[in-house]
C-alpha cells in the first residue's frame, strides 16, 4: 500500500510521516484491496484539516476530512472513520448475491 503525504501551510516532519504510515497499514485489515492513501495536511491558525483519501480496486474512491487540534487526534480519528466505511463497503460486497429480501416468505393470514 503507498501513502502520499502532502502538507499545505506546514511542513511534514518525519514522526507526522511515520505516524500516519503506521495508522494506514492498520487500514488494511479492514478492507484488503487497498491500493493506495494519500493524507493531505492543512494547517489553519491552530487547528488541523486532515484529509484522507483511499483508492481501492475497481476504481472505489474512500474520502474522508477530520478538524482537530492537534495532527496526531486528527490521524486517530480519521482512521476510525475510514475503518468504518471500509467496512461497510466490505460488508456491502460480501452480503450483495445473499440479499435477505428475496428469502422472506409472505405470512400467512
Amino acid at each position: 500500500m503507498q501513502l502520499n503525504m502532502t502538507g499545505r501551510h506546514i511542513d511534514i516532519s518525519d514522526a507526522m510521516r511515520d505516524y500516519s504510515q503506521g495508522k494506514v497499514d492498520k487500514l488494511a485489515r479492514y478492507y484488503d484491496r487497498i491500493t493506495s492513501v494519500d493524507v493531505i495536511c492543512e494547517q489553519e491558525a491552530s487547528r488541523y484539516r486532515v484529509e484522507m483519501v483511499v483508492r481501492a480496486d475497481h476504481k472505489h474512491t474512500f474520502v474522508a476530512h477530520v478538524d482537530a487540534s492537534e495532527f496526531y487526534e486528527a490521524v486517530d480519528l480519521l482512521v476510525d472513520k475510514m475503518g468504518r466505511q471500509l467496512t461497510d463497503h466490505k460488508d456491502k460486497v460480501r452480503n450483495r448475491k445473499h440479499s435477505k429480501t428475496g428469502l422472506r416468505m409472505p405470512e400467512a393470514e
